[in-house]
C-alpha cells in the first residue's frame, strides 16, 4: 500500500497524519497545544517548544501503522501560500519534514496552512474537486477570517484568491475573548456550543454584525458581547448571540461575493465551521431556493486543524507528477 505522511503544527495543534491514494486515512494522531487556565493563548516562541516537544510523540504513536511504503511528504510551512505568511511555530514541523526528506530521499511539498484546511475540507466533498470549476472557501478560526475563491492549477495545485477578509479579530478570537470573560477554559468553541443550546432565545438581544464593501469586523461584535457580560445578561443568551453574530457576518459577506462572482459552490472550513449552530443558521439561510447556493462543510473533526488535509495534498500533488 502506497501511503503519504503530513505533519502540521499550528498555533494550537501538534498534527500528523496518513493516508493512502484515494485519500483514506491510515492514521490521525493530534496533541493539543496546553493553555493555562484564564489565558487567551500562547506566544509563539511557547508554541513552539510545545510542537518541539510533541513531534517525537506523535511520530512513536503513528509507528504501528507505517503498514505500506510512504512514498511523498508535505508540511505546513507558512499560514498562508503570500509573500509576507509567516509564523514561527511552523518551522517546528518544518524542520522534521525537511530532515526525514533529506535521510529517506522522499520528496517533500511545502503548503500552507490553508490549503491543508481546504483539502481537509474536500475529503468527502471530492465532487468540488472533480468538477475542477472555481468555488468559494471560508476559512474561519482563530487565526483566519477569510472568504476565498479557489480555483485549481493542476500540478501546482490551488489557485486561492482572497475576496474578503477580517480587518481585526478573528472568528475565533471573538469566541474565544468572549468565552474566556465568561469563565469559559481555552479554547472555548465547544462551551460556547453547550451553552448557547441552552438559551431560550426570548427577548435576546442581537450582537449588530459590521459588514461593508472592505470587509468585515469582529471587535465591535466583541466590545458588544463584554458589555452583555458587565450587564449581567444570561451567559447562554450571550453565547448565542456570540455565535449567531458571526454566522450572520458570514451570510452576509457570502451574498456580497456571490453578487459579485455567481459562484454557488462554498465550502467551510476551520475551527469555527465546526460550530452545528453556525453551520445550522448558514443551511437554513443560503441553501434556501431563493438563493440556491451549495454549501460544503468539512467533517467536524477536520474542521479543526489536523494534518490530514496536509498528507492529502501530499498524495495528490504526487499523483499530479
Amino acid at each position: 500500500m502506497t501511503c503519504f505522511l503530513g505533519i502540521d503544527s499550528s498555533a494550537y495543534t501538534t498534527s500528523l497524519a496518513i493516508v493512502d491514494e484515494q485519500y483514506n486515512i491510515i492514521a490521525d494522531e493530534r496533541i493539543p497545544l496546553q493553555v493555562a487556565e484564564g489565558k487567551r493563548g500562547l506566544r509563539q516562541s511557547e508554541a513552539l517548544f510545545l510542537h518541539v516537544k510533541n513531534l517525537p510523540l506523535l511520530f512513536t504513536r503513528i509507528k504501528p501503522y507505517l503498514q505500506g511504503a510512504i512514498t511523498a511528504l508535505a508540511v505546513s510551512a507558512f499560514p498562508r501560500r503570500a509573500e509576507d505568511s509567516y509564523m514561527p511555530v511552523f518551522l517546528a514541523g518544518l524542520s522534521q519534514a525537511q530532515v526525514l526528506s533529506e535521510f529517506t530521499r522522499l520528496p517533500l511539498y511545502r503548503i500552507s496552512h490553508q490549503e491543508g484546511h481546504i483539502m481537509a475540507g474536500l475529503k468527502g466533498n471530492q465532487a468540488l474537486m472533480q468538477k475542477k470549476t472555481p468555488f468559494l472557501a471560508v476559512h474561519f478560526s482563530g487565526g483566519t477570517s477569510e472568504l476565498l475563491q479557489v480555483g485549481w492549477n493542476g500540478s501546482d495545485f490551488m489557485a486561492i484568491e482572497t475576496r474578503m477578509a477580517g480587518k481585526d479579530l478573528h472568528a475565533g478570537q471573538l469566541v474565544d475573548r468572549v468565552g474566556v470573560a465568561m469563565g469559559l477554559s481555552f479554547p472555548s468553541g465547544i462551551q460556547m456550543e453547550e451553552l448557547a443550546r441552552k438559551s431560550s432565545q426570548i427577548k435576546l438581544t442581537a450582537i449588530p454584525s459590521a459588514v461593508n464593501d472592505n470587509g468585515f469586523s469582529f471587535s465591535g461584535p466583541e466590545n458588544y458581547a463584554l458589555q452583555l457580560i458587565k450587564r449581567g445578561a444570561p451567559p447562554e443568551d450571550i453565547a448565542f448571540a456570540t455565535l449567531r453574530v458571526i454566522a450572520n457576518t458570514l451570510e452576509k459577506i457570502i451574498l456580497l461575493e456571490l453578487g459579485k462572482s455567481g459562484i454557488r459552490d462554498i465550502l467551510l472550513v476551520g475551527g469555527v465551521m465546526a460550530n452545528s449552530l453556525i453551520r445550522k443558521r448558514l443551511l437554513e439561510r443560503l441553501e434556501h431556493p431563493a438563493v440556491g447556493m451549495k454549501l460544503y462543510f468539512a467533517e467536524p473533526q477536520l474542521s479543526t486543524d489536523n494534518a490530514v488535509g496536509v498528507a492529502m495534498t501530499a498524495a495528490y500533488l504526487n499523483r499530479s507528477k
